[in-house]
């Protein structure tokens, strides 16, 4: 038997004709924001968004983490940031060595022709997000919409714990 409070309990609770619009404009709005951002950052730059994203971890962790961390940071398979990070340090953005404190741990490491290329496309990428998103709403929902997303964070990182992003 499934949990009565979970997404499988037997009655559905259908959405109503607003909440259905809600829920669909907030697909298909995360998926063009998305798909722009990464648009972006490909014809300015030739990076991708979760390149992008793996460089901005790096930065936030004094330019290195270890592979399974940034992993689980970003919300991705072990594999496919193994082959984004092989890609990347083809590329001369970052480099993998190992941990000195677990000889069997593997870092990954920003060089500086990685702090380089982040430095250039940040501001880029800050500007699409608030031309995208920020700037088109006011102050009042952009704050509600935090609310919304925290609260959704809130729920489901509890079970994934190494996702959680937000400044403590």
């Amino acid at each position: 038997m499934s949990d009565p409070d979970g997404p499988a309990a037997t009655e559905p609770r259908w959405l109503d004709a607003e909440q259905q619009q809600t829920w669909r404009a907030f697909l298909l709005g995360t998926t063009l924001l998305n798909d722009r951002l990464e648009e972006d950052l490909r014809r300015r730059f030739g990076m991708s968004l979760v390149e992008y994203e793996v460089m901005v971890r790096l930065s936030e962790s004094d330019g290195q983490m270890r592979m399974a961390q940034l992993a689980d940071s970003l919300a991705h398979s072990r594999s496919r940031i193994t082959h984004t990070v092989a890609r990347m340090e083809r590329d001369g953005l970052v480099e993998r060595c190992d941990s000195p404190e677990d000889r069997r741990g593997v870092l990954a490491r920003l060089t500086p022709a990685g702090w380089q290329a982040l430095e250039t496309a940040a501001p880029v990428h800050v500007n699409g997000v608030r031309d995208y998103l920020v700037d088109l709403a006011s102050p009042e929902d952009f704050a509600a919409l935090r609310r919304v997303m925290d609260a959704v964070a809130d729920r489901l990182i509890g079970d994934h714990p190494a996702r959680e992003l937000r400044a403590t």
